[in-house]
């Protein structure tokens, strides 16, 4: 959708941004569960992304999980956000990802300006090649290895949207008992490997951009501490099918971790991939039972999770 010069981003708000001489407003989407819009800005000085968040009244939910529990997550999973663009976000770290220009408020609203990376040849995919798939897991290896061993400091302590201490609401629908009575453990199986550093936490294909030689990555609302495998296996879940992902797995793994190259890394983290992958299948099996990625390999995760605990 593109529109001239939306209400809620007039010029007169726009200049409240310091932003002059706006031509277009394209509105790109609305925020998850209605908390605001981005959009992209073209102006006299260059191009912009415009993150703003406005917290609704009325709380709403796609799949109907509109507790305040879960409006005081998503609160702070845009000040985390906000956090990690002025503190973290940084030119000398070999994984892209947008400037920022600005932060702040703006009538009663929340705001980021960032770079706009489509200007500068990032683009985003529906469907990706292997030579996409090795960009990312190249820009997850580059990532992590910056951020090895990093204190998280005004992030999430534990990142991913879905780490157990945030999700008792989902863990107490599961009706997979085992996984249930498991939860706790995987999560501390995972929490007390030796070597942590900072997670993307929600590193799914729609949070990529790709140019012809490298990945660059967007939304680092649940960017926090963990290991680096959750992101790997949680990438995965969003590009391949059941089948593909008895196809890719090995393949897939291998290339990240040639790109990370850190082999006493490499060896405690192979080890807990199953394991992330049934920390994941664990919140997804009690927030949407019927979703299209609860499937036989999803389950052999598990078994092999369980089997290490």
């Amino acid at each position: 959708m593109s529109v001239e010069e939306p209400v809620i981003l007039s010029k007169e708000f726009l200049k409240k941004l310091g932003i002059a001489e706006v031509s277009k407003v394209e509105l790109i989407q609305e925020l998850w569960s209605g908390y605001g819009e981005l959009s992209r800005i073209e102006s006299s000085e260059g191009y912009y992304i415009l993150k703003l968040i406005e917290f609704p009244t009325e709380k709403k939910h796609p799949r109907g999980w509109a507790s305040n529990l879960g409006h005081q997550r998503k609160v702070k999973s845009y000040r985390v956000e906000r956090s990690w663009y002025q503190t973290f976000g940084r030119d000398d770290c070999p994984a892209r990802m947008a400037n920022l220009h600005g932060c702040g408020h703006v009538d009663q609203k929340e705001y980021l300006l960032l770079e706009d990376l489509n200007e500068l040849g990032f683009k985003t995919r529906t469907n990706c090649s292997w030579e996409d798939v090795k960009k990312a897991l190249m820009w997850l290896a580059s990532f992590h290895r910056y951020f090895l061993g990093k204190n998280p400091k005004d992030l999430w302590p534990i990142g991913t949207y879905w780490h157990l201490d945030t999700r008792p609401d989902e863990l107490e629908a599961l009706d997979d008992k085992e996984l249930k009575e498991s939860a706790p453990l995987i999560d501390q199986k995972l929490n007390r490997a030796k070597y942590q550093t900072i997670v993307h936490g929600d590193a799914k294909l729609a949070n990529f951009l790709f140019n012809e030689k490298e990945a660059a990555a967007v939304d680092f609302q649940y960017v926090g501490g963990g290991v680096g495998i959750k992101d790997v296996a949680y990438f995965m879940s969003s590009i391949y099918l059941e089948e593909e992902l008895e196809t890719y797995e090995e393949k897939c793994l291998d290339t990240y971790f040639h790109y990370l190259d850190l082999p006493e890394v490499e060896e405690g983290w192979r080890k807990l991939y199953p394991v992330a992958w049934a920390d994941f299948y664990r919140f997804l099996k009690g927030w949407s039972p019927g979703h299209w990625k609860l499937n036989s390999y999803s389950e052999k995760m598990k078994e092999k999770a369980l089997s290490c605990l």
